[in-house]
């Protein structure tokens, strides 16, 4: 049976005190070589000699006295609604890893499924195991109310904002990717026929999958093409009303009216890919090509953009960018209250062509 056996099968845990005599060196030395203590003068025979002995005998550090005497326990929790169960949104999980593996510390991730019993709950447990950070995030973009139980360890805000004027928050600018949609379709010539397609019923505030919750995107993307439009002397021809969620029947549904109603649009700006993707359904249904007859342009970037033909232009969320820099704060320490909004770069497909008219 070797060293690294005999430490973990017949004493449970390596202690330091085994670990100094595998290397014929005090405790002392072992624990100051093992914590990076630079301050002592230990040759770097005996330094070898420590290490070489960890690692015979499968040591490894008790992090529970770490976090007492450093006051770190290397650890990050992730707590969010939706972001771990959605395909499209954990890419933010992504994101954060990447941060806090460049920094060697761990990750938590808890989703609540907007249940605020159980958010409750799992912010407790976290903070009681001594996490040095939380990472409060959404789904998609949207206002939340801050947990009083977050206010509890250092936190940033992914994917939402708040009221409170005290937080810090990354989001995507959803206010210059409208403004870049707008942009792509007046270069390409279109002017007086641009339709939005997404907007709410009267009285709804969000998806019902979704608790109804009010995202800031619409608002913002609206913004930002009216602001674009308005500088380039012209306006939305108009906005088409979805039932009652942003998915493919909804955008199906939403275009197949606004053609019924005898609207001739030459462009179509849809709140999502999924109602890009209707509105393609739509538009074939009716005769129409893809972007010969009418272009097409959408948000978010998903991989519904590249399975239709031709593949759908898209203004993409950065939620990979998003999880980086949310981590990249926390860990920080120097947290300062503000939004930090993340570019949302134009992904081009070939949904877009000069109006008709202009051929």
């Amino acid at each position: 049976m070797d060293g690294r056996s005999q430490g973990q099968r017949g004493n449970g845990r390596v202690t330091l005190t085994e670990v100094a005599k595998r290397a014929g060196v005090s405790r002392s030395a072992v624990s100051f070589v093992l914590n990076g203590r630079t301050d002592q003068r230990l040759s770097a025979d005996t330094s070898n000699r420590v290490r070489r002995a960890a690692e015979e005998l499968g040591y490894s550090p008790n992090t529970t006295a770490k976090t007492l005497r450093t006051g770190s326990s290397g650890t990050v929790a992730l707590v969010s609604d939706f972001i771990g169960t959605t395909s499209f949104a954990n890419s933010m999980v992504r994101g954060v890893l990447e941060s806090l593996h460049d920094a060697d510390a761990l990750l938590y991730t808890v989703d609540t499924q907007g249940e605020s019993s159980l958010e409750s709950r799992l912010l407790l447990s976290l903070i009681n195991r001594d996490v040095d950070g939380i990472i409060y995030g959404s789904m998609f973009t949207r206002t939340v109310a801050v947990p009083a139980l977050l206010r509890n360890a250092p936190f940033v805000l992914l994917n939402c904002v708040s009221d409170d004027s005290d937080t810090t928050a990354v989001i995507p600018d959803e206010v210059a990717a409208g403004a870049t949609a707008a942009t792509a379709l007046l270069s390409a010539g279109h002017h007086d026929h641009i339709w939005f397609v997404g907007v709410f019923p009267p009285g709804a505030t969000g998806g019902a999958a979704w608790h109804n919750w009010s995202p800031l995107a619409l608002a913002e993307r609206l913004q930002g093409i009216d602001t674009a439009l308005s500088a380039a002397g012209t306006k939305l021809a108009g906005r088409a009303m979805i039932d009652d969620d942003w998915d493919v029947a909804n955008g199906r549904s939403s275009v197949a009216k606004l053609l019924a109603s005898g609207a001739t649009p030459s462009a179509l700006i849809c709140v999502n890919d999924a109602v890009g993707v209707g509105a393609y359904q739509a538009l074939q249904a009716a005769g129409l090509r893809v972007p010969d007859d009418m272009s097409v342009i959408s948000f978010d970037g998903s991989p519904l953009t590249t399975a239709v033909l031709p593949t759908l232009t898209s203004v993409t969320l950065p939620h990979e960018a998003l999880g980086r820099l949310a981590a990249q704060l926390l860990l920080s320490g120097t947290t300062v209250p503000r939004i930090h909004r993340v570019p949302m770069p134009l992904t081009l497909g070939h949904s877009i062509s000069t109006p008709p008219a202009t051929r």
